[in-house]
């Protein structure tokens, strides 16, 4: 008898530990969907800045085509890229970052050419979506730091005891954090 009554209060326990776990376990859990939400927003605003930056370009300079062109094909192929929160893998975030960063290497390769174009450098439209689209790498930055801090938390739940139990039990698995891409440690090399 006294080891059936063990056995129920060891059971009791681990029911508890567990369902209070698997609580916070959905609410990071959510909270990661959530930030993720707010990193694509965020790259959502630049691609949505980028049509009227590449108008007014067309319409102040005689300018390079194949530029121009490689821009829009880049934010053709970023605005393609779809992650489903709930599935969240290291390849699909790593594909995801691939296709921005080729956006945001032809956004300053066509930032940087026109610097040979100050007419257009003047133009108050041009100098606003310049502006735009700098606060916009800003947040876009902010945005990702923040889905690592709840990635962060969220792993550390799922790996902590006892709520390890409640994961592995309800089948919650680590999730990736969104990382720098290879050579962002070196600064791009601009000349005029």
């Amino acid at each position: 008898m006294k080891k059936f009554i063990l056995f129920l209060l060891g059971a009791a326990s681990i029911f508890s530990m567990s369902s209070c776990s698997y609580n916070s376990l959905v609410s990071l859990d959510e909270n990661v969907k959530t930030q993720w939400a707010q990193v694509e927003n965020a790259y959502k605003r630049r691609a949505d800045l980028i049509p009227n930056l590449v108008n007014t370009v067309k319409g102040a300079a005689n300018f390079e085509q194949k530029t121009l062109t490689d821009v829009i094909e880049a934010r053709s192929k970023a605005t393609s890229v779809r992650i489903d929160a709930n599935n969240l893998t290291p390849d699909k975030i790593k594909e995801f970052q691939e296709a921005q960063g080729q956006l945001g290497s032809a956004l300053g390769r066509l930032l940087s050419v026109t610097e040979n174009y100050p007419q257009l450098r003047a133009t108050e439209s041009f100098q606003e979506l310049q502006s735009q689209l700098e606060g916009t790498e800003n947040r876009i930055s902010v945005e990702r730091e923040k889905f690592n801090t709840m990635t962060r938390e969220y792993n550390t739940k799922v790996r902590s005891f006892p709520s390890n139990i409640s994961a592995n039990l309800f089948g919650f698995k680590e999730k990736p954090y969104f990382e720098a891409p290879a050579g962002s440690d070196k600064a791009p090399s601009v000349s005029f």
